[in-house]
């Protein structure tokens, strides 16, 4: 995460006095843990696979989400920081122990951060999690409609490309939806993890002719919050660039906290910039928190 702030000029923010205050994002994913870089910004913790009240995440993906987004760095020394450090998180754990889960229970997580959202303050639901190609059609359909009255309803909805790239066509659903932003790697070419094939950011166009992802981040070997303790480690994926992104967007609303999901993403197209890197997609570009700011 030191490299992924300093690359996205994160410390221009910092020195602004911008760490994500009052801004809530909610994360929908594998559960959290209360990693010491947490403090006390969860602000709640809904468990849709199994009921458990107390906080737990059996598979680390979540927390590390989570860290990406709100990690204070406190147990590396500020190394691991995340975007927004001083964000609050609403986590809704829809993916068991092997990341799997139902559209059921991600519909009713949808529900849960709109009627919430003015409760906490929701202004971002970031959505690291993506639907199987084989998926059925209507479930496909459901979730896309879920994910647009979230965006309707007044939150920026950020959501992974998935990784089964590099063929044309192979965002993953509900990163398709073209009202929502979506977030590839950039570095999904390089310094692979075992099993992992280059190039495996999902890549648009969609069936809609719609440009996807909108943004790239990085994604590779992004080191944030373990859910065994209070230390850390990297994991890679598309899931690890849409929390940097999600992070950025709550530095952003809490410059401009009147501004709707239709307006972050005008600013996030006005701002992106085309570097070398992303050749090998179509999208419109990087983010510097310099520029977004």
């Amino acid at each position: 995460m030191d490299q992924v702030r300093r690359k996205l000029r994160v410390d221009y923010a910092m020195k602004k006095g911008y760490r994500g205050r009052g801004v809530t994002i909610a994360v929908m994913d594998t559960g959290i843990v209360p990693h010491p870089d947490f403090d006390s910004r969860i602000v709640m913790f809904e468990d849709y696979t199994k009921g458990i009240k107390k906080m737990y995440d059996d598979n680390g993906h979540g927390t590390h989400v989570a860290g990406i987004i709100a990690g204070s760095g406190k147990m590396s020394h500020g190394v691991y920081q995340g975007i927004a450090p001083e964000s609050r998180l609403f986590v809704q754990k829809v993916l068991d122990r092997k990341g799997n889960g139902n559209t059921g229970q991600m519909l009713s997580a949808i529900d849960e951060v709109i009627a919430r959202r003015k409760q906490y303050n929701i202004r971002i639901l970031n959505i690291s999690v993506g639907m199987l190609p084989t998926a059925d059609d209507m479930e496909k359909y459901r979730l896309m409609d879920a994910v647009e009255k979230a965006w309707t309803a007044g939150i920026v909805v950020v959501a992974a490309a998935g990784n089964n790239g590099p063929g044309k066509n192979s965002v993953t659903i509900p990163g398709q939806c073209k009202s929502i932003i979506t977030v590839g790697s950039i570095d999904d070419h390089k310094g692979l993890s075992k099993g992992q094939k280059p190039g495996y950011s999902g890549r648009g166009p969609t069936d809609c002719c719609v440009v996807k992802p909108e943004i790239l981040a990085p994604g590779t070997a992004i080191k944030s919050c373990s859910y065994r303790g209070n230390g850390y480690e990297a994991k890679s994926g598309t899931s690890m660039s849409a929390p940097i992104i999600s992070g950025c967007i709550a530095l952003l609303l809490e410059k401009y906290p009147e501004m709707t999901p239709a307006q972050v993403k005008l600013k996030l197209y006005e701002r992106a910039v085309a570097i070398h890197e992303m050749e090998r997609q179509q999208c419109w570009g990087v983010l510097y928190l310099n520029r977004l700011l």
